[in-house]
């Protein structure tokens, strides 16, 4: 029979499971944060970005319920109705909308491919390949309109090399002692995208520390804040010493409601979604880096995520928060019952 288990059974593995309860549970947020965003927007072209947004996590939290009751799985309680308020004030102006949309659709790309590849069931694969051609045609609308938009910066342009050359030096030592050699395109690449990202992060935290009703959820908003926004210009400086550009910050587009949109619950999830994401791309960012102070500064972002990931985590068990995932069986607590 080999590996892999008959794929015809409603059986899920570890990694199936895993995949859809957190696609739920993400998708169940998503359907609370789109509806209040089109409760505020004005732009008719960027609601339809946010309708077509809603109607495919409605479509995933559907299709998801279905494999798990099939599987006999709980289906989580995920976000309801209870952690939004939509008739709350604008906290957020159509062009964060939008970059909202961009850094999300993102995420639910690069979610979808590494499920897939830890997929056995091949009805589990075709859904997540649906999935990912739908985020695909979102994203793809997205960035033809935001192409359109005033603050939206395009990732730097280099110059063609003129015939094939080879490194002479790793340039390690070098860096150093401050004999840095130019960016290269992946440097370039990966430093632009964290930067933006980090600072969407800290856009979000400021937002989210005007309208947060706990404290701790408050003081951990504003010291997420600051810590995204120092680590975001940390990779601008390194773009800067090269004369490149930098991603556009997005304080201005949150407003000065302190009426929360969404629960504490959500907000804090939310927060620690973004985090656990970033510390996936500054590893893989990592991989792809070879000057000794990018090398530095990733693994001071990444023990600051790390850091701030585990404040999130404690803060959502503090509140009762966290929904427990599916896990294996214990054991050891089993003897000690019998």
């Amino acid at each position: 029979m080999g590996i892999f288990r008959d794929t015809k059974t409603n059986s899920l593995t570890a990694a199936e499971v895993s995949a859809l309860w957190l696609q739920y549970t993400g998708d169940s947020m998503s359907i609370c944060v789109y509806k209040y965003f089109l409760n505020i927007v004005e732009n008719n072209e960027i609601k339809s970005i946010l309708e077509l947004s809603l109607q495919l996590s409605e479509s995933h939290i559907t299709k998801i319920s279905e494999f798990l009751k099939n599987a006999n799985f709980q289906i989580p309680i995920g976000f309801t109705e209870s952690d939004v308020n939509v008739n709350a004030p604008r906290l957020f102006s159509d062009q964060f909308l939008l970059f909202y949309s961009y850094i999300m659709t993102i995420h639910g790309l690069t979610a979808y491919s590494l499920a897939i590849t830890n997929f056995e069931r091949r009805d589990l694969q075709d859904y997540f390949f649906e999935c990912t051609a739908t985020s695909k045609d979102l994203f793809q609308k997205i960035v033809e309109l935001a192409k359109g938009q005033q603050k939206f910066a395009s990732v730097p342009t280099i110059p063609s090399p003129q015939g094939a050359k080879f490194m002479e030096t790793t340039g390690m030592i070098s860096n150093l002692v401050g004999d840095k050699r130019p960016l290269n395109g992946s440097e370039i690449s990966t430093l632009f995208f964290n930067s933006t990202k980090t600072g969407f992060i800290k856009s979000l935290s400021l937002a989210f520390s005007q309208v947060a009703e706990s404290e701790d959820v408050r003081d951990f908003m504003i010291k997420n804040m600051k810590l995204a926004g120092k680590d975001a210009e940390s990779f601008n400086d390194i773009l800067i010493q090269d004369n490149l550009p930098i991603p556009d910050k997005w304080d201005a587009e949150i407003t000065d409601s302190t009426v929360s949109p969404f629960s504490d619950k959500l907000i804090m999830f939310h927060s620690g979604f973004l985090i656990n994401a970033a510390l996936t791309y500054y590893g893989a960012s990592l991989g792809s880096s070879f000057r000794s102070d990018i090398l530095l500064n990733y693994s001071k972002v990444f023990t600051h995520a790390m850091e701030a990931g585990a404040l999130s985590y404690r803060i959502m068990v503090k509140h009762g928060w966290l929904e427990k995932q599916p896990e294996a069986i214990d054991r050891k607590a089993l003897t000690q019952d019998s």
